[in-house]
């Protein structure tokens, strides 16, 4: 069953030993870093490990800072997501009680577009790096349960609100619920869900992810 602008471009530090061809990455946060440009692209771990050639396993173990990845893993990373290696290794953002002044804004139609097999993303802020939350429109393409492979499941929470027509919202532990313009749901979404359009034509809604 889901690219990112230009980034800032930091100072990475790649150590490669010399003696071996396998040269290993000093972890830079890089689990984090790599994680928050996978749920940037809304790209589930196992849409990862088809664009990489990366198991699904091995995915998580970097997310989740179990494994230091070889030099070669991180090309496949960098190929796969569709961005330069130094983009990977990004200085974390020191917290401060200062306002950064940080402003994006989408005009209609001029989101970031991203198709799956049964969802038409538009990614929205798509100029901010590092974001706390990840917002984005989406029309549903599909009609019916059949078009899934799988459950949609990722890492975070988050809220859903249609915008148009109606959907159905499956979720993995709760009844199938219908949802109709200007309602509403928050949920964990690493719990397996679905969406399908019931209305005549597709139903539009609202995603911001956390």
């Amino acid at each position: 069953m889901s690219d990112q602008p230009s980034f800032l471009i930091p100072n990475a530090k790649l150590e490669i030993a010399k003696q071996n061809t396998e040269a290993q990455v000093e972890p830079l946060e890089l689990g984090a870093r790599v994680r928050e440009l996978r749920l940037s692209q809304q790209l589930t771990l196992e849409e990862v490990s088809q664009l990489t050639g990366l198991a699904r396993s091995t995915l998580s173990k970097i997310e989740n800072e179990q494994i230091s990845p070889t030099f070669t893993v991180v090309n496949k990373l960098a190929s796969g997501l569709n961005i330069d290696i130094p983009q990977l290794f990004t200085q974390p953002v020191k917290e401060s009680h200062h306002c950064s002044g940080r402003r994006d804004i989408t005009r209609q139609g001029e989101g970031k577009p991203h198709p799956t097999a049964t969802y038409e993303h538009e990614l929205l802020a798509a100029t901010l790096t590092r974001k706390k939350m990840i917002p984005f429109k989406t029309t549903v393409r599909t009609h019916s349960w059949d078009e899934y492979e799988d459950w949609v499941r990722h890492d975070g929470e988050e809220f859903l609100y249609v915008l148009k027509g109606s959907i159905m919202f499956y979720t993995e532990f709760y009844e199938p619920v219908e949802l109709f313009e200007g309602d509403s749901a928050y949920y964990d979404c690493e719990m397996g869900h679905a969406l399908i359009s019931t209305s005549a034509e597709d139903a539009e809604v609202l995603w911001v992810t956390a």
